[in-house]
């Protein structure tokens, strides 16, 4: 990371409220930058190609990771707290999940804030569209996967609580207000 930017991942379950979360910080002022996934997944559709995480994993998973980095770059241009909504290390993860193996130096721990918030399940909003195809079941997984991964690579996590978005953010900001920023870069 360069500049004066701090990046946060948000992560976890699936129809957790990680992107009303995310729209809410933004229209605070904060920078943000949402889900590679479901950019990649719209794309895949509108062109007919086939990196879909029902229908390729592997490939999606790896598009994801290219995805993640290079939004990872432009926001090092940023400052103050930049939000994710999700980032590389949740690439990473279905990339293992895929059965492929790590890539080397996309875990490391600096690359995101040492602590990541994690939007536990909440089945009363969970809701499938056109880009989030798989059943509740199936994000809880995830969700259990994550939460496995993140602290195996040297990140800490926060369950956010559910919470009406506003508080929730509000909740969010002052647990980052109670932990300090890493003090080495990549």
């Amino acid at each position: 990371m360069t500049g004066t930017a701090q990046f946060v991942v948000l992560s976890g379950c699936s129809g957790g409220g990680k992107s009303t979360l995310l729209e809410e910080l933004h229209r605070r002022g904060h920078a943000v930058v949402e889900e590679p996934g479901r950019r990649i997944v719209a794309q895949e559709l509108a062109s007919g190609g086939g990196a879909l995480p029902w229908a390729d994993l592997a490939a999606f998973a790896r598009r994801a990771i290219r995805v993640a980095l290079a939004d990872h770059g432009v926001a090092a241009s940023q400052q103050g707290w930049v939000f994710f909504d999700r980032g590389v290390l949740d690439a990473a993860a279905a990339l293992h999940h895929a059965g492929e193996p790590a890539v080397p130096g996309l875990t490391l721990p600096g690359l995101y804030h040492p602590l990541v918030f994690m939007t536990p399940p909440w089945p009363e909003i969970y809701a499938t569209d056109l880009q989030r195809q798989h059943g509740f079941a199936d994000a809880v997984a995830e969700y259990e996967r994550l939460c496995a991964f993140y602290p195996s690579h040297g990140y800490r996590l926060c369950i956010l609580p559910k919470l009406p978005v506003r508080q929730r953010a509000d909740w969010l900001l002052a647990a980052l207000a109670d932990v300090p920023p890493p003090t080495s870069a990549i």
